[in-house]
């Protein structure tokens, strides 16, 4: 306890030190750098800003109280880690999870690693280290790989070297972006796994990438069955077959149709027709508070 309380006091003269208009350090060699550069330090939250080359987007508002509650009990176990803009001015490099739940909590300050980078190193480092995490989806960390290629132009080889990954690795996760964004959207919010995109990345068109998006999401097949459908559907592709449940009893204007209402709704929607132009519409929900929330929709209230 006596170790906790010594190295929290550290972090608060240290937090002094960068308050200190004559102690602006703006380099790792300015006078006093090694005592802040690389240590933990209890920084205000108010002067920190969200880094704008965060590769997450989705923050699940029932993760992040589940969060601030460990938080409350436990307090901050793994600091985040920023860098220096400008005097009192900081920018999160990563973290954003455990900085989004101190504020839900009202804390003031958080411990927290100081880097001095540039916009590019920053990017850099907010990409790599988010690429580390386990909570990512799929669709991010593919997201991620590409900015990594387009904006700090790295080849895959050097990309693989940097985040510690197989080039083929990098290679599977890159081609989800192949995907229909309505199938990417399917991934990111959990209906399908990184397996199931991996296999319908070879259907060719994104008509029937859908069409059998449709049939994975309304018959909850594994990822075997999935692979297994694609092969079908490519063999009888090949042989100049109609594919049952995918071309003939899907009409257009019925994919037209599961387009807008998914789109509507923020979920994959299955339509199963028949002859006669009649059909069931299955739409999916994981909580209460995702059924609740589509009753709303689609009654209008």
């Amino acid at each position: 306890m006596a170790k906790a309380t010594k190295k929290q006091a550290l972090g608060r003269g240290l937090s002094a030190l960068l308050k200190d208009p004559e102690n602006d350090i703006q380099s790792a060699t300015d006078k006093n750098a090694d005592k802040v550069v690389g240590n933990i330090i209890e920084l205000d939250l108010a002067l920190i800003e969200v880094n704008p080359f965060q590769p997450r987007s989705n923050f699940n508002e029932e993760n992040l109280q589940e969060l601030a509650t460990s938080i409350r009990e436990l307090g901050v176990i793994q600091p985040i880690t920023v860098r220096k803009l400008s005097f009192n001015k900081y920018q999160l490099v990563s973290g954003e999870r455990r900085f989004r739940a101190s504020k839900l909590l009202g804390l003031e300050t958080i411990p927290a690693y100081i880097r001095i980078a540039n916009d590019q190193e920053s990017l850099e480092m907010a990409l790599v280290e988010n690429i580390q995490r386990q909570d990512l989806d799929p669709i991010e960390i593919a997201l991620s790989y590409q900015r990594l290629i387009d904006e700090i132009s790295l080849t895959q080889e050097k990309l693989s070297e940097r985040v510690g990954k197989k080039r083929s690795t990098i290679a599977n996760y890159l081609r989800l972006l192949k995907l229909d964004p309505i199938i990417q959207t399917g991934m990111r919010d959990g209906f399908l796994s990184m397996g199931h995109g991996r296999a319908l990345v070879n259907i060719d068109t994104t008509q029937d990438q859908i069409a059998l998006y449709e049939k994975i999401v309304g018959q909850n097949l594994s990822v075997r069955d999935t692979e297994n459908a694609v092969k079908r559907f490519k063999a009888d592709k090949e042989e100049g077959k109609a594919v049952p449940g995918v071309e003939k009893t899907t009409p257009s204007y019925v994919h037209k149709g599961m387009k807008e209402l998914a789109a509507h709704l923020a979920v994959p929607v299955d339509i199963n027709t028949s002859g006669n132009s009649k059909g069931k519409i299955t739409i999916p929900f994981r909580s209460k508070e995702e059924f609740e929330r589509l009753i709303n929709l689609i009654t209008g209230e």
